[in-house]
C-alpha cells in the first residue's frame, strides 16, 4: 500500500486523527493546517479511503452500556452452515461487528441495542432463526476499550482507561451519539450539517460532543479505521482462565502491553465459558501477534495461566453501534 507508507499524507491523516478530531466548525480545515495541505485535499482523501473500505467513518465510538446496551456473543456453527448463519446474524440491525474465529465457538459478534430488553429480543431472534444457542458475555469491567493505535512506529501501550462520568449524559444525547456512530458528513462544516438534521445549533452539537468525550462516554472522536483493510490482518482475541480475585491486577497489567489493543473482563458462563479475561491483539502477521502474546504471557500476573488464542479468519460486518431504534 504505497499510499500508506510511513511518511505519506494518508498515514499521517490516520495516525494523527483517530482521536482528537478538532471540535471546531471546520474540522477538516483545521486538520489540513496541521498536515500542511488543503481542506479539499483532506476531504477528498477521507472520502476515497471510505469508498475503498479503509476507514469506516469519521465520527465517534460510544462507550458500551452507557446510552444503550451491548454484549459480546458467540455461536458454535457447523462448518456447512457458516454462510447461512452469518447472514442471519448480520441481518440484525444491532449487530455491529461479526467475525469468524478459530474455535468451536466460531462466530463472534457484538450486539447493541437501545435497551436491555431490545438486546435480549435481538439475541432471541438470532437463536430462533438459526436454531443455535447464543453465548452472551456482557462486559463486566473495561481495562482498555480504545482501539485507536498508531499505524507507524513502535507499538506503545494505549494507557489505562478511566471510568465514565455518567452525570454528563443528557436525556437528548442519544440522537447525537447515534449520528456519530453512523458518521459525520464529509463536508466542510459537518457539525452544522448534523445540527440541522437534529434541530439543534452547531455550537450546541460541538459542545455536547466535547462534554461526552471528556466524560469518556464517547471513547474516541475521529477517523475510525478498518484495520484489516490497512494491512493489520492478524486479529487475535486471547482469553484467559483465572480466579475472579486475580482479574483486576492481571487486566491492568495486560492492558499496558504494547500491541494489546483492547482489554476487558466479561461474564463467565459456568460449564460453558470460563475465560473471563479478554484481550485483543492487532498485528500485521501471525508471528507479530504471537510475539505480543509472548510478552503478555511473561507478565507475573499471567505467567503459567491457561489461555487460548482465537485468530479471526473473516470479517462479516463492521459498523457503528445501534443506540436508538430506527
Amino acid at each position: 500500500m504505497r499510499d500508506l507508507a510511513p511518511d505519506c499524507l494518508n498515514t499521517r491523516l490516520l495516525d494523527d486523527f483517530q482521536r482528537d478530531l478538532p471540535l471546531v466548525p471546520r474540522p477538516f480545515a483545521a486538520m489540513a493546517d496541521i498536515l500542511g495541505t488543503t481542506e479539499g485535499d483532506v476531504l477528498e482523501r477521507l472520502a476515497r479511503m471510505q469508498d475503498c473500505g479503509r476507514i469506516s467513518r469519521v465520527g465517534a465510538t460510544c462507550r458500551p452500556n452507557t446510552a444503550g446496551a451491548s454484549t459480546l456473543a458467540a455461536l458454535a456453527i457447523p462448518p456447512a452452515r457458516i454462510e447461512e448463519v452469518a447472514a442471519i446474524v448480520g441481518a440484525e440491525p444491532g449487530v455491529n461487528h461479526s467475525y469468524l474465529r478459530e474455535d468451536r465457538w466460531n462466530l463472534w459478534f457484538v450486539a447493541t441495542a437501545p435497551s436491555d430488553d431490545d438486546l435480549a429480543a435481538s439475541l432471541t431472534r438470532i437463536e430462533a432463526a438459526s436454531g443455535l444457542a447464543v453465548l452472551s458475555l456482557p462486559l463486566v469491567r473495561p481495562f482498555n476499550i480504545d482501539l485507536g493505535f498508531r499505524l507507524r512506529g513502535p507499538r506503545r501501550p494505549l494507557g489505562p482507561d478511566r471510568a465514565p462520568d455518567m452525570a454528563a449524559l443528557h436525556a437528548d444525547d442519544r440522537p447525537l451519539m447515534q449520528a456519530l456512530s453512523a458518521g459525520l458528513d464529509l463536508v466542510p462544516a459537518p457539525f452544522a450539517a448534523l445540527a440541522r438534521r437534529l434541530g439543534r445549533t452547531e455550537a450546541d452539537v460541538i459542545a455536547r460532543i466535547a462534554s461526552l468525550a471528556e466524560a469518556r462516554i464517547l471513547t474516541r472522536v475521529g477517523v475510525i479505521v478498518r484495520h484489516r483493510a490497512l494491512g493489520w490482518a492478524a486479529n487475535a482475541m486471547v482469553v484467559w482462565h483465572l480466579p475472579d480475585d486475580a482479574i483486576e491486577a492481571a487486566g491492568r497489567a495486560l492492558s499496558q502491553v504494547p500491541g494489546v489493543t483492547l482489554c476487558y473482563q466479561r461474564r463467565r458462563v459456568p460449564g460453558v465459558w470460563d475465560w473471563p479475561l479478554f484481550c485483543m491483539i492487532h498485528a500485521r502477521s501471525r508471528p507479530e501477534a504471537l510475539a505480543v502474546l509472548d510478552c503478555a504471557r511473561a507478565l507475573p500476573d499471567l505467567a503459567g495461566l491457561p489461555h487460548k488464542i482465537l485468530f479471526s479468519t473473516r470479517c462479516f460486518k463492521q459498523r457503528g453501534a445501534l443506540i436508538e431504534a430506527a
